[in-house]
């Protein structure tokens, strides 16, 4: 583990400053009380609307987590804290039901999870993730998954009934090709090679999946950009999409300082490239741009991901649309007549 390291937080009116140095950090488990478990996305880069998740502050511990920031609303921090100090929520599955069973839930997709990884570690011991689903399942409602965790596996059954009854597609984050790479900037995620494996498992089972490389960071691992989409495609993904690296808020020191930390020889050339692809910043926080480059590189990164993905053998239109399934049990068609 860490020494602890967070930046200020801009939600805080006092920082303190160490006399000595800061201790090593470790796991603390805190119980959320929200009353509310369906979070609603207002951004038009995303195309979903509802997202659940069971966990805020995710123990993977990557570098570059644009959910670090958020963090900071509970008086937390977005460097060691987030992947140490991991907020549950333990209500979650009858939060959920309760919101499906409401009159004005008509049974649009919700996503696991918009923030924080919902196969993290400790998903394990609590199932939370595991129960969601299982309700989700009940009212037949389409599902969306986008994880590292390989831990999706012991959920297969759960997968299988949401495809036969009603829609899922599982995306897995891999954004780097190496083992190695990945262990330094994702310390606490499932290898590449496992995510691999468990893509496969769940596409020879017949669920749909897909590959996220999020984020493409220029000057560390936009060459992995084809061996990626290939390994993804032979192991049964069929849809594929990237983005660029966004470093807002306190997230920038943290990852500028583990990249220095981990690549002291390349971290001039990876912020050189992110600038030339932000016009010169850091990074974007407008809406439409944020997730995209500009100028002659990135243009060669979106081409280099085209005729991979269509070089590895994706369909040219890999977009599947949802099918509306939604019903709530014990309500049948013919129940009224």
């Amino acid at each position: 583990m860490r020494r602890i390291s967070n930046p200020p937080n801009p939600f805080e009116s006092q920082h303190r400053d160490l006399l000595e140095p800061a201790g090593t950090a470790t796991l603390t488990l805190f119980a959320d009380d929200s009353r509310e478990i369906l979070s609603r996305n207002e951004s038009p880069d995303l195309p979903f609307r509802w997202s659940v998740n069971p966990y805020r502050g995710c123990f993977h511990a990557c570098a570059y987590c644009y959910a670090r920031p958020s963090h900071e609303y509970w008086g937390f921090g977005a460097g060691t804290d987030f992947e140490t100090k991991i907020v549950v929520k333990e209500d979650a599955p009858r939060l959920l039901r309760r919101a499906v069973e409401k009159q004005s839930w008509q049974g649009e997709l919700i996503v696991f999870s918009g923030n924080t990884d919902c196969y993290q570690p400790i998903e394990a011991e609590y199932g939370l993730t595991r129960a969601c689903l299982g309700v989700c399942a009940d009212y037949r409602n389409p599902v969306g998954i986008i994880t590292k965790g390989a831990l999706v596996l012991r959920d297969l059954d759960i997968l299988v009934r949401l495809q036969r009854e009603a829609w899922v597609l599982v995306y897995f984050s891999i954004p780097f090709s190496s083992d190695e790479m990945a262990r330094t900037v994702e310390p606490h995620a499932p290898s590449i090679t496992k995510r691999f494996s468990a893509m496969k498992v769940l596409a020879d089972a017949g669920i749909p999946t897909g590959l996220s490389i999020a984020p493409v960071i220029p000057g560390l691992n936009d060459d992995d950009i084809p061996e990626l989409l290939d390994r993804a495609y032979r192991a049964g993904a069929r849809t594929a999409t990237y983005s660029l690296l966004r470093l807002s808020g306190s997230l920038e020191p943290v990852f500028l300082d583990r990249m220095e930390e981990a690549f002291p020889e390349r971290i001039g050339k990876i912020t050189n490239r992110l600038r030339e692809v932000r016009g010169g910043a850091l990074t974007e926080s407008r809406f439409f741009t944020r997730q995209a480059g500009q100028g002659p590189y990135w243009e060669l990164i979106e081409q280099l991901f085209a005729l991979a993905k269509r070089r590895a053998g994706f369909p040219e239109d890999d977009m599947r649309m949802i099918p509306q399934t939604f019903r709530r049990p014990g309500i049948e068609q013919g129940s009224l007549f």
